[in-house]
């Protein structure tokens, strides 16, 4: 029912995985990943387990082989499933049932590996592997129009449901929550491939926002200093909103760090085309005072 790749970046060390299936929230049960350990996808009649069992023996310093070895044998149910392990290294192994439904698939290269089920075509899994290899972009864009080779080779017999995207970083961390790069989800949509890849972007752009919020001093805290990082931020910030199109998110925060950063007069300008084109936004820029955020 399900179809997917796991992908290393050796430029990088990101590493990450993407599915697609006729499936409610494909996202939500087929993987993990994990920074500086690797990637686990359990998927045909999964077993929810391996995921998280897969990265345990990776942070334990065990091969992929060795893994796939281990939980084949201790899963009664193993012949209906299909398993991939990829470490941190870009190593894999992987496991496809004998009584896995069909048509079933499976490819590797250097750094990838694929696999799917329930297929429509056997050769699905190698149009995955020959588009990650040759897509020239990060990661997670990689990945997704991998999913999309998939699909027009024919992808899963009973359609398209549900589709995801991970990706981590290359670093082994004590906080590997942090380490998180991209993780979008479609869980419902009649072409989930295609909006993975419309949603991309947007959490790219949503990646600048949240890195510009959640950074003392740029927008919280006390604004001494803010001159260090206010010119990248609001450079990033006006990218991110070419992104963004209609949505004025990182506009407005590119004004808060405008002012904040004493360009007061281009920040006070761009607030009054915000809130001429959203006047509830006015009473929301006084909050701000009110709470200290802006002057």
């Amino acid at each position: 029912m399900t179809f997917s790749i796991i992908g290393m970046d050796p430029a990088t060390g990101h590493l990450g995985f993407a599915s697609q299936s006729h499936f409610f929230g494909v996202g939500a049960v087929v993987g993990r990943a994990e920074a500086g350990v690797g990637a686990v996808v359990s998927q045909a009649f999964a077993n929810t387990d391996w995921p998280h069992l897969g990265l345990d023996g990776l942070r334990a310093g065990q091969a992929p082989a060795e893994i796939v070895a281990e939980l084949v044998a201790a899963d009664p149910l193993a012949d209906y499933r299909q398993l991939l392990v990829m470490d941190a290294a870009g190593e894999h192994a992987a496991h496809t049932g004998g009584r896995c439904a069909p048509e079933t698939g499976g490819a590797a290269g250097p750094d990838v590996i694929a696999a799917g089920n329930m297929l429509a075509a056997g050769d699905v899994a190698d149009a995955m592997v020959a588009a990650a290899a040759e897509a020239s972009a990060p990661l997670a864009h990689r990945l997704v129009r991998a999913l999309a080779a998939a699909e027009a080779a024919g992808g899963d017999a009973r359609g398209s449901q549900s589709a995801c995207v991970t990706v981590v970083g290359g670093e082994r961390s004590a906080t590997p929550w942090r380490e998180v790069l991209v993780d979008v989800r479609v869980d419902d949509h009649p072409d989930p491939v295609g909006e993975l890849a419309r949603l991309l972007p947007v959490q790219e752009a949503f990646g600048v926002v949240g890195a510009t919020l959640f950074a003392p001093p740029l927008v919280i805290g006390d604004p001494t200093g803010i001159e260090d990082g206010a010119e990248a931020a609001t450079a990033a910030l006006a990218g991110a909103a070419g992104k963004l199109g209609a949505n004025r998110e990182a506009d407005l925060w590119r004004a808060v760090v405008l002012i904040r950063s004493g360009a007061a007069e281009e920040g006070a300008r761009l607030l009054d085309e915000l809130t001429a084109a959203r006047p509830a936004l006015a009473g929301f820029v006084a909050g701000l005072a009110r709470v200290g955020i802006l002057p």
